[in-house]
């Protein structure tokens, strides 16, 4: 059974899922770039929970908040917002530090995974545009 990347499309040369089709092939239909789109999606929540998954360990286990308060610590920290609760421990602040430099990067990274099947689709509709050759004279002539 041949691979496939997407709903009956072939996969890439290198049979990459999320791979991108080339430059010269036409432009997915709307049903397929929707699947893309919530595939993308998917893959961003799942990066966003394990963000956060990371972030409420250390905020339970090496600042000894609750659960719920790790949480809130973590969700803050993710969303750029700041933290809640104050860190009292040397050890709870260095978490802190790491955890808000790491949610700085994650935060971009998830939105670069949301924002890449738009941006994509975008250049590769201007590419097919600047590929198509301008109609000749003799071809307005003849309609």
């Amino acid at each position: 059974m041949p691979r496939t990347a997407g709903i009956g499309r072939p996969a890439t040369r290198t049979g990459r899922r999320w791979a991108f089709e080339h430059h010269r092939a036409p432009l997915l239909n709307r049903a397929e770039f929707v699947h893309r789109l919530l595939r993308f999606a998917a893959f961003a929540a799942l990066l966003v929970a394990g963000s956060l998954a990371i972030g409420v360990s250390g905020y339970h286990f090496i600042a000894g908040l609750g659960w719920v308060d790790a949480l809130l610590n973590a969700a803050m920290i993710l969303t750029g917002m700041g933290q809640v609760d104050p860190m009292t421990t040397t050890a709870a602040k260095l978490f802190a530090a790491a955890y808000a430099l790491f949610s700085g990067v994650a935060f971009l990274s998830i939105v670069a995974v949301l924002l890449a099947p738009m941006v994509h689709r975008f250049l590769h509709r201007l590419h097919l545009e600047m590929d198509d050759p301008p109609p000749r004279d003799d071809d307005r002539e003849s309609r």
